[in-house]
């Protein structure tokens, strides 16, 4: 009986202790540092939404492979090996280099430091040359050591290490993070992209592991602060958009929702800009009729990106995306010119420059019927403009009679635009303190006069009427204030 106690505790034991691995295994799968998480590298890859993965030999138990952590070692070169071995040999350097480097001290880890380099460099030269054939096998050994390398914990924001809030910091005035292992790190997304744009790779193998979960994470990514990285993010993901035509969905979805998550939670514009560079290569290739889901994200998602104080860090890749919109279909002028103005600035006179160099290039490619559906509250803020204290955005707002496609646009609608555009042109010749403003106006005033000699007399003519109703009102006010005083001074007394 004593001897069944024992053993009934013993199981009991085992079973808490294989419990409590599991547990620990499970926690070991996500890793912080700073202010962010990501995801550890996975161990295999899923295809999309299955979970059917490519047997490698590394993913075999018995092989030393799998058993034994990757050690950087001198192995032979791939062109010096036989045919047959070489998809072995291969996946061994694959697997080597999928061992992290410390480069918080150049005095550590020289020689490995080397060894990966050299390995890596011969790995993209694989690819790049004609011998370079890749099998399944090899193919998930590949992004199995590529997903190690690139997908990790980003450091920190620059306004959470120092403290400072976020929205008083400067994008501009900030230094860029340079990732220290960068001399890696390239060479892994180079041995990406040569895999990505390879005619060696079919896409219906690659998919299996350049599937939504990769993707999902390389956009990710996107929220680096070291440039560099950014540039090879985008350059890659741009290639498997064109060749994976099952992902184009997937991948213009992600990149709307980063959008909305940048306007409406972090205000983090770290990537918005390399982004908007994809999008507008994408937008260019959309068919016409365009579809009524890209019209939604027109509006929902990229016109409010003209919001952010932060826009003049990406607002000429904005500016390229919204202007392909009217390119590509001339009715959706008016959506966009109305969107500009709602999110017009008011007290950002840089913000407001770029406004309007904008607006003249959507106006550049705008039709007629489009232009005279939002005429009104168009050239009523332009008047504001015309008449604004800070030179350059009077200034820029006067260029626009530069362009002769606006100048056209405006001859056939001067009925409506002259009587709004004329006060504002005489405040500037009588009172503007910048002499290239005044002279501007004026030439604006004089092509006005040539366009339609009657119109502009009867505009004048209306000018003078209002003013010498505002001379009288004013005197108006003045008496009736005067009588008040009297009257307040016979009360007193």
């Amino acid at each position: 009986m004593f001897n069944k106690i024992i053993k009934l505790g013993q199981k009991k034991f085992n079973k808490s202790d294989q419990h409590h691995q599991d547990n620990n295994t499970t926690s070991t799968n996500t890793v912080v540092r700073g202010s962010r998480t990501t995801t550890a590298a996975p161990s295999s890859v899923s295809n999309g939404e299955s979970q059917t993965t490519a047997q490698s030999p590394s993913q075999t138990p018995n092989h030393p492979m799998f058993t034994s952590t990757p050690i950087l070692e001198v192995l032979p070169l791939l062109k010096d090996v036989s045919s047959s071995d070489r998809p072995l040999l291969f996946m061994k350097k694959a697997h080597m280099c999928s061992c992290q480097c410390d480069f918080s001290d150049t005095l550590i880890m020289p020689r490995e430091k080397e060894i990966k380099r050299q390995t890596l460099l011969e790995l993209v030269d694989f690819l790049h040359s004609s011998s370079g054939k890749v099998n399944e096998t090899m193919q998930s050994e590949l992004i199995r050591m590529v997903s190690a390398n690139i997908f990790r914990c980003l450091p920190p924001a620059h306004h959470e290490n120092t403290g400072a809030p976020p929205e008083g910091n400067d994008p501009e005035e900030e230094e860029p993070y340079l990732e220290p292992w960068w001399p890696h790190l390239q060479l892994v997304y180079e041995l990406l992209l040569r895999y990505v744009v390879s005619s060696e790779i079919e896409p219906k193998t690659a998919k299996k592991f350049i599937n939504h979960t990769f993707v999902s994470r390389l956009l990710d990514l996107f929220d680096s602060e070291d440039p560099r990285e950014r540039e090879y993010l985008k350059t890659v993901l741009h290639r498997i958009y064109g060749k994976f035509i099952f992902h184009r969905p997937f991948i213009r979805c992600s990149i709307y929702n980063i959008f909305y998550k940048f306007l409406y939670e972090t205000e983090r514009c770290i990537g918005i800009g390399e982004l908007l560079e994809i999008l507008g290569s994408v937008i260019n290739g959309f068919t016409v009729p365009m579809r009524e889901e890209h019209r939604l994200y027109l509006v929902k998602a990229i016109l409010p990106l003209h919001k952010s104080k932060g826009i003049s860090i990406y607002h000429q890749q904005l500016a390229y995306c919204v202007t392909q919109f009217v390119e590509k279909d001339y009715k959706l002028a008016d959506t966009v010119i109305r969107g500009l103005l709602k999110f017009w600035p008011l007290t950002n006179c840089q913000k407001e420059v770029l406004f309007l160099g904008e607006l003249e290039e959507v106006l550049d490619a705008t039709e007629p019927s489009e232009f005279q559906q939002c005429v009104v509250p168009l050239f009523t803020q332009i008047g504001k403009c015309l008449n604004s204290a800070h030179f350059q955005v009077a200034e820029r707002a006067l260029f626009l009679w530069n362009n002769e496609h606006i100048v056209g646009l405006i001859a056939q609608n001067k009925d409506v635009i002259f009587p709004i555009i004329f006060e504002a042109l005489e405040r500037n010749m009588k009172g503007h303190w910048n002499q290239a403003v005044h002279g501007l106006s004026e030439n604006v005033r004089r092509m006005f006069l040539e366009m339609d000699t009657e119109l502009f007399e009867e505009c004048e003519k209306q000018h003078l009427e209002n003013e010498a109703k505002a001379c009288e009102l004013l005197e108006q006010r003045e008496l009736t204030w005067k009588r008040l005083e009297e009257a307040a001074s016979l009360a007193a007394n």
